[in-house]
């Protein structure tokens, strides 16, 4: 299961867009933000030092995930 990131939409850099999210137009999702849901909204921030741990546990869990946002 994807994300749909619409036109226009701005996701800067070391930030997570969760399995199954909408992000859509004319959003920006900040540096180092966890966004998710339909459409779309900021979840948490995360710290610069933790950012690699945080992507290793979100992967790590990616079908659980998932799993939230289905029909």
């Amino acid at each position: 299961m994807g994300a749909i990131i619409m036109d226009d939409a701005v996701v800067e850099s070391n930030s997570i867009i969760a399995a199954g999210a909408v992000v859509i137009n004319n959003t920006k999702v900040p540096a180092r933000s966890v966004f998710g849901g339909m459409s779309a909204k900021k979840i948490k921030d995360t710290s610069p030092e933790l950012i690699s741990v945080e992507i290793a546990r979100i992967a790590k869990n990616y079908s659980l995930y998932a799993s939230w946002f289905k029909d």
